[in-house]
């Protein structure tokens, strides 16, 4: 898993706390990180209609979905987000031997089932649980 997850819900938190627009800038400032992968991460949140971006003096990104209803997972989906994955896959399909030819196959599907448990549990946590959290430790 990339951090992309992990920029888009930071983000989302913060657009739903300040409850207005805030700049790239102003978002790579509290996420720690620079600007430029905060815009690259929000296109997929604008395109999936989670927030808008606005020009001007006032402008930026500013939260468009409602934030109790806005699921984990469906951030997740907006950044395509794979939780479990393996860009190496072992053994050789064209192999007569049943644990050569047919590990990778098994392995796929092992990571497949772990990326759906991994969805069905954030579809239960809202980008508002998030923000409960962090203010329910002060």
């Amino acid at each position: 898993m990339d951090s992309s997850f992990n920029l888009a819900v930071h983000a989302l938190v913060c657009l739903s706390h300040s409850g207005r627009s805030l700049s790239s800038e102003a978002l790579a400032e509290n996420i720690c990180t620079n600007s430029t992968r905060v815009r690259r991460v929000m296109a997929g949140l604008k395109k999936a209609g989670m927030v808008e971006t606005r020009e001007g003096l006032d402008g930026g990104y500013r939260l468009t979905a409602d934030p109790a209803a806005l699921t984990l997972r469906q951030v997740a989906e907006a950044v395509n987000t794979r939780f479990v994955d393996c860009a190496w896959r072992s053994g050789d399909i064209d192999r007569e031997c049943a644990i050569c030819s047919g590990m990778a196959g098994v392995m796929d599907a092992l990571y497949r089932q772990m990326n759906e448990q991994c969805a069905a549990y954030l579809a239960q946590i809202t980008v508002a649980d998030i923000e409960t959290q962090l203010f329910e430790k002060q």
